[in-house]
């Protein structure tokens, strides 16, 4: 019966521990200046969180804008290219029209693996012309694609935040085609 306690004992000393390094290792990827303060209550740091992260990671200058069927728009924010060899696209996905409308499954592509996640951006690609090469939105170890999903509808007049990561075309290319399906494709320019 001892024993029965002691091996409880290190399977929730083994969790917690677990659960200390990966808060750790957390602490180290983003400066202790944007936590929310421990006394702070949930919704306290719910606001903080949304009134600061916005301003600072969103940026209002809109790169281009792709539009699509049933007043569906993607306004891009943001294509950039990070020292891992990934390129980051953020944006918003607004409905202009005057009724509510469903996020086409055909934004998701055709890709088995990726339509069994759910309703996504992964059919998004780029299409380097000059370098003749196509990129797909990355893919984590369980095939999810690396992009927002979970879409289901967006209300009349409005948006929902976006992102998509793809691997980054060389340093030299400065611009390429972003395709989306149903969308109208745009050149981006990239930083």
């Amino acid at each position: 019966m001892n024993v029965r306690y002691a091996r409880t004992g290190l399977a929730a000393l083994a969790v917690a521990s677990v659960a200390l390094l990966a808060v750790g290792c957390g602490a180290e990827d983003k400066p202790l200046a944007n936590k929310p303060a421990a006394t702070a209550t949930p919704s306290q740091s719910t606001t903080q969180a949304g009134s600061e992260q916005p301003s600072a990671e969103t940026p209002t200058e809109v790169l281009v804008t792709l539009k699509g069927q049933k007043g569906l728009e993607l306004a891009i924010n943001l294509a950039e290219r990070d020292a891992g060899g990934f390129l980051t696209v953020k944006g918003q996905l607004k409905n202009t029209s005057d009724t509510g409308t469903i996020v086409p499954s055909r934004l998701s592509g055709d890709e088995t693996e990726v339509v069994k996640h759910g309703n996504s951006l992964g059919g998004a690609t780029l299409v380097d012309a000059v370098g003749k090469k196509r990129y797909y939105v990355l893919r984590d170890t369980d095939g999810r694609p690396l992009t927002t999903s979970g879409l289901s509808n967006i209300g009349a007049g409005q948006g929902i935040p976006v992102f998509l990561q793809f691997p980054a075309p060389p340093a030299g290319t400065a611009a390429v085609s972003f395709q989306l399906p149903t969308f109208e494709p745009a050149t981006l320019k990239l930083s």
